[in-house]
């Protein structure tokens, strides 16, 4: 039984989590995007919220409007109708590091209440449980871009009190070392959507996806979290963004099921 069913919903947690994501890109110019959740994610804000968005591809492609999901970060559609394809090296050298990316779209498979990001190993590093895809150019935008978000599912595994190991630092302990990047402003999961204090530098809870409670989010966080003066409801999916994440973005269902 799928969770739609399960809820009554005629969406997805999934769904609701790429569709929360895609929101907050409102007034934003140039993404660098990687493949999976945030490329459905970005693709989705250029046809509703954001229509002059630029995307960016590690592999080298500036503008691009993808014909279909792409299987990888190196899969030729990225390059559908882009206005520049370069090497990775001028990408990150003349466009990320010179201050030229509004927004780092990024995934996560552990985030603690500072947004530091782990996508590198579960366990110790030498003897890891998990060995996962490790950076990529995660690290740099995370660094680089000047504002990061995060789209995860949530769990006490995934949101954790301590990550396994730093690959993209966020606000570190609250304090952040100059040269170190502003950290993520935004983590959407299938949970909730969480903003930062801004004195502190710790994630909070700022807007429940229909169907959540407060209980259930703290059920699946692996620290006493934070919760937003005033707390929100996030606006559940459209008619026009459930059509085209269905017929356009993820026809088969690989990341919305």
């Amino acid at each position: 039984m799928t969770e739609r069913a399960q809820h009554g919903r005629p969406y997805t947690a999934a769904e609701m989590m790429i569709v929360a994501s895609s929101r907050q890109l409102e007034g934003e110019r140039v993404c660098f995007v990687g493949v999976g959740p945030p490329n459905i994610a970005c693709n989705l804000a250029k046809r509703t919220v954001a229509p002059d968005l630029e995307l960016v591809y590690e592999s080298g492609v500036f503008g691009a409007v993808p014909a279909r999901l792409p299987l990888s970060i190196g899969d030729p559609t990225l390059v559908t109708g882009a206005a520049l394809v370069a090497n990775q090296f001028e990408l990150f050298a003349y466009y990320l590091q010179a201050g030229l990316i509004d927004v780092g779209f990024l995934g996560a498979s552990q985030i603690d209440r500072y947004g530091n990001i782990n996508t590198t190993v579960i366990g110790g590093y030498d003897t890891p449980k998990v060995r996962l895809p490790g950076s990529g150019g995660a690290c740099e935008i995370a660094i680089n871009a000047k504002k990061v978000f995060v789209i995860m599912p949530q769990s006490n595994r995934t949101f954790v009190e301590r990550i396994d190991f730093i690959t993209s630092p966020g606000h570190r302990d609250g304090k952040r070392p100059p040269g170190w990047g502003g950290g993520p402003s935004v983590v959407v999961t299938n949970l909730a959507v969480y903003r930062f204090a801004e004195s502190a530098g710790e994630m909070e809870v700022a807007s429940l996806h229909p169907g959540v409670s407060l209980d259930h989010v703290r059920e699946n966080t692996a620290w006493d979290i934070r919760v937003a003066v005033t707390l929100e409801q996030t606006p559940p999916p459209t008619e026009d963004e459930l059509r085209l994440i269905r017929e356009e973005l993820d026809p088969e269902g690989v990341y919305t099921r």
